[in-house]
């Protein structure tokens, strides 16, 4: 997995051993969010999770740090394309996200790419946090086959 930041944006790439199907779910239900939203750096309660999945449609959910504070974050989706692409906008800063998932052998390659990057989340830490997001993700799509196939 890597993360690069240049300039404004930031793109992370992961391979997923998930189908693309799968990889869809986790970023559109609010159980998936929940699972792996927060990283490493915090938690997201899985009842604050609401997704109203169209263009115009909004996602919320709730972030909680280790230390108890909570912070509400808020996107809007500007383009939804089933099980491939996900383009969603945060509206205070205007930071711009699109979630690309292909589908590749028994798996799928993963392709975040934020733009429009506000100077406050143009560090090394941001890149960070986006990486442990997605270690998140890889780690709940793992839990979530091993559930599933020891039905």
């Amino acid at each position: 997995m890597s993360a690069e930041l240049h300039g404004d944006e930031l793109i992370a790439r992961r391979r997923l051993a998930a189908s693309a199907e799968r990889v869809w779910t986790a970023f559109t239900t609010p159980a998936g969010i929940a699972a792996f939203w927060g990283g490493s750096h915090a938690t997201v309660p899985p009842e604050s999770v609401e997704v109203d999945l169209r263009p115009g449609g909004e996602f919320a959910l709730d972030t909680r740090a280790p230390g108890g504070a909570t912070r509400r974050l808020r996107f809007v989706y500007v383009s939804v394309v089933a099980p491939r692409e996900l383009v969603f906008d945060e509206p205070v800063t205007g930071l711009r996200s699109t979630v690309t998932i292909r589908p590749d052998g028994d798996g799928s390659d993963l392709i975040v790419h934020q733009r429009h990057l506000p100077p406050e989340l143009r560090t090394a830490q941001a890149a960070s946090g986006l990486t442990s997001i997605l270690e998140a993700l890889d780690l709940h799509l793992g839990r979530t086959r091993n559930t599933m196939w020891s039905r």
